[in-house]
């Protein structure tokens, strides 16, 4: 099992070298209705991302009447509990909204909350595992999904440096691929918490892919993960900021997504071609001469001048006698009229001089 610098997601390499891999994650902002489920697959497609990601809660499984609400946002869910019910699918549905992404030729991706959702979504093909960053010590989900021996895409956004390395070292122990996102579990995320340094701290130490898992609501973090060389991009989205549910605050839009991705396919082009600058200033001879100057009288001078250093000044184009002549042309004598507004040529010097 590869669990190095790089690793494969249904045919996609993601690490060094390769365009960042960019998840629009839609989380809760279907609401629980699968109609608005398959729009936001069909709009993640449109907008150029590489896979589609929603989260699979079976209420009974992983909820109690005790789970309090992360925000106060329901009128229409007496309990948290009520919530996690009213978001679930069916396995036909998951199905479904599996088969959808991948005609639209997008990864599809769910981030399971218990066994049991780990088993539902094995059952219908799970190329990797997206683990929140509230469940960094479910060992029994990591479990489960580590059976599988699809690679893990583990989000630290509640977890410090000895729990990371716990993980990765149980990753290790049980020959599983993963990568680290850089998160903050904070809905939204201020500019100043983002994190983007640990970026480089997680691959300088665990050598393996990293990414961004991005709460913010805002284009400005993933532009510069990407440009810092993330190798994932995750981002919520949502069609409108005036949307209903929790989510909704820490989402960029679609028109956003589009921009990360043409980002991403530019970024991608310019990292796929260095520039040689002896090839450019080669190739852009003609420029140069057009942007360059030349020596040129600083007025109107006779044949017989004796040239000084007042007399002759640098003006545009390039291509005639260089500026670096200067001190070869003092003493010089013309043998030719020469006007202010013409360079100074070669032959508009005496030989004899």
């Amino acid at each position: 099992m590869n669990y190095g610098n790089t690793l494969n997601i249904d045919g996609h390499e993601v690490g060094p070298d390769q365009p960042t891999f960019i998840i629009a994650e839609v989380a809760q902002n279907h609401d629980g209705s699968l109609g608005l489920a398959h729009a936001f697959i069909d709009a993640t497609a449109a907008a150029g991302a590489n896979a589609v990601k929603f989260q699979t809660h079976i209420a009974h499984a992983e909820s109690t009447l005790d789970e309090p609400f992360r925000v106060t946002f329901s009128h229409q869910d007496a309990t948290r509990l009520a919530y996690w019910k009213r978001m679930e699918f069916t396995e036909v549905q998951w199905q479904e909204l599996a088969e959808h992404s991948r005609e639209k030729g997008l990864v599809f991706l769910s981030s399971p909350f218990s066994v049991k959702a780990v088993e539902l979504l094995k059952s219908i093909g799970m190329p990797a595992w997206k683990v929140g960053s509230g469940e960094f010590r479910s060992w029994q989900l990591l479990k489960a999904m580590a059976a599988t021996g699809a690679p893990i895409l583990f989000s630290t956004g509640m977890s410090n440096w000895d729990e990371i390395r716990e993980a990765v070292a149980w990753f290790r122990a049980n020959n599983t691929a993963f990568a680290l996102f850089q998160c903050t579990a904070e809905y939204p995320t201020s500019l100043e918490q983002v994190g983007l340094n640990v970026l480089e701290q997680l691959r300088q130490e665990f050598h393996c892919p990293v990414g961004l898992s991005d709460h913010s609501g805002m284009v400005y973090p993933g532009l510069a993960a990407m440009a810092r060389g993330a190798d994932l991009l995750e981002v919520h989205v949502t069609f409108d900021r005036g949307m209903f549910g929790p989510d909704v605050p820490a989402s960029i839009t679609f028109e956003e997504l589009t921009t990360l991705c043409r980002a991403r396919d530019a970024f991608t082009r310019m990292d796929a071609n260095p520039v040689d600058k002896n090839d450019m200033a080669g190739r852009l001879e003609n420029m140069r001469n057009i942007f360059g100057k030349s020596l040129a009288p600083s007025r109107d001078l006779q044949a017989g001048t004796v040239l000084e250093t007042d007399m002759l000044v640098p003006k545009k184009p390039g291509g005639g006698i260089s500026p670096d002549c200067l001190g070869d042309l003092i003493g010089r004598r013309l043998c030719r009229d020469v006007h202010h507004d013409h360079l100074l040529q070669w032959e508009d010097l005496d030989e004899r001089s």
